[in-house]
């Protein structure tokens, strides 16, 4: 169950952190959590339909809840910090990101980098986010890309 609710956190999380302009917070944190809920549902009913389905419904709600409270200040402050702890941070350093106006905070605990099959240069993280004394945790993996930033490749 432990992993179940870290998997789901982690593409709650991701969602958060790969959101566009092009997307609404809400659809895109819902879209995320739709996909957690059902590799959540999948897994507690070893791959039934109904499981599927439920989980996804589920997760859909809770992603989308959690997207909407995260305004673009919030996810600007989460990506800055995040890219800057990937790239210049020391492994098993935490940096914080803190916005006043919406009281919401987060972290992130970059890993030491190692090169994957393809040769990029990745870091595994742990991720937090607190929205109304609300902590979610993740944990994922990101890869530099050619052009300096790093994207989550995986949860």
């Amino acid at each position: 169950m432990l992993k179940s609710k870290t998997i789901s956190n982690t593409l709650i999380i991701s969602a958060l952190f790969l959101t566009t302009t092009s997307c609404t917070k809400e659809t895109t944190g819902g879209f995320f959590g739709a996909i957690g809920g059902a590799l959540i549902g999948s897994e507690i009913t070893g791959g039934s339909d109904l499981g599927i389905i439920l989980g996804s419904v589920y997760g859909s709600i809770l992603g989308g809840e959690i997207g909407r409270q995260l305004d673009e200040a919030d996810q600007l402050k989460m990506y800055q910090t995040t890219q800057n702890a990937l790239e210049k941070g020391v492994s098993g350093n935490t940096s914080t990101w803190y916005n006043p106006d919406s009281g919401h905070r987060g972290t992130v605990t970059p890993q030491p980098r190692l090169p994957n099959r393809g040769g990029q240069v990745c870091r595994e993280y742990h991720q937090t986010v607190t929205i109304a004394n609300e902590q979610k945790t993740a944990y994922g993996t990101a890869c530099r890309q050619s052009d300096g930033s790093w994207k989550i490749i995986n949860s």
